[in-house]
């Protein structure tokens, strides 16, 4: 248990059985009446983010979430397998856990598994993550300065925009949090 006080930004909260991660927060003093909490929360399980306000110093319930640093080794069918890398620990994450995430995971790629009461909650990904281009239409000659976007599909079997420049066989990064071409990178 904490207070509205304590709250910070990526703390997690149950809150009527359900599990809340704080994604911002503000401490409100009005010139009249009592000071409040002014929050944004987000649903761990499905994603949906909602305002929330508490009174100042009111008990809101903590959970405990336990990140772990693992790599992600296979999809055996049924999940994810990921293994944790302190203790070589193997987890089995189901794909509606992983979610769109999927979209950016290679074998052996580091990647942050959130854990409540031993099952897993969700998958964090770095920020950005190199994939390369399986397939992409050729771009025409002339077309390079227009700036233009195509689909190409990724090693992954995600699809993106890429500028028309960028061809079959390039290696890209790709924002996770958004989808977007970030640039090409040179082996």
């Amino acid at each position: 248990m904490a207070t509205s006080n304590d709250l910070k930004n990526g703390m997690v909260l149950n809150i009527e059985n359900q599990l809340w991660a704080v994604v911002d927060f503000q401490h409100v003093k009005p010139g009249k009446g009592p000071a409040f909490v002014r929050s944004k929360l987000k649903n761990v399980l499905s994603g949906k983010v909602v305002d929330k306000t508490f009174n100042a110093g009111v008990k809101v319930e903590t959970a405990n979430v336990d990140k772990r640093n693992m790599t992600y080794l296979y999809n055996d069918g049924s999940g994810f397998v990921f293994m944790d890398v302190d203790n070589y620990e193997q987890f089995t994450v189901g794909e509606a856990t992983v979610g769109e995430t999927a979209g950016y995971l290679l074998e052996n790629q580091a990647a942050v598994v959130a854990l409540h009461e031993g099952n897993p909650i969700y998958v964090e990904l770095p920020a950005s993550v190199i994939l390369e281009i399986t397939y992409t239409e050729p771009g025409l000659q002339g077309d390079r300065s227009t700036g233009g976007t195509k689909p190409a599909t990724l090693e992954t079997g995600l699809e993106i925009q890429v500028p028309l420049f960028v061809e079959q066989g390039t290696k890209v990064k790709v924002d996770t949090r958004t989808g977007d071409y970030l640039g090409r990178v040179n082996d």
